[in-house]
């Protein structure tokens, strides 16, 4: 029996992306918060404490690298599992996402299953 829903924060400024999201990640048993911008999802970060962050790379108001970074400055321990998905596919911006903190970039469309399997990797689920 579960006594914890991991929590999870998604941000995306794509309404429609982020709607789908929720839905999937909610009915896999994550509590959810979301956020349209990188500001709010830093804010919504720091007010929540989740154990995973799903971040859009491209994002107004600062970009998913950014919020990785100064997550990862809070330093949470345990460390927040920090998942980018970005419609940036060459190798050298995946290596940016992975220097600004995250565990694993994905690109844009990225079957929401491949994502699951990477959260499920390491949050308390």
């Amino acid at each position: 029996m579960r006594t914890h829903q991991a929590r999870l924060l998604i941000a995306d400024d794509d309404a429609d992306l982020l709607a789908a999201y929720a839905l999937y990640f909610s009915a896999h048993g994550f509590d959810i918060r979301t956020a349209r911008n990188g500001l709010d999802a830093l804010a919504e970060y720091c007010a929540w404490h989740p154990e995973a962050a799903l971040l859009d790379v491209e994002m107004p108001r600062l970009d998913g690298r950014g919020v990785a970074r100064r997550i990862r400055y809070v330093a949470d321990t345990p460390a927040p599992m920090l998942v980018a998905v970005s419609g940036l596919g060459r190798a050298e911006e995946k290596n940016e996402s992975l220097r600004s903190g995250f565990n694993h970039h994905f690109v844009k469309p990225v079957p929401m299953p491949v994502i699951l399997a990477a959260l499920n990797g390491r949050t308390r689920h």
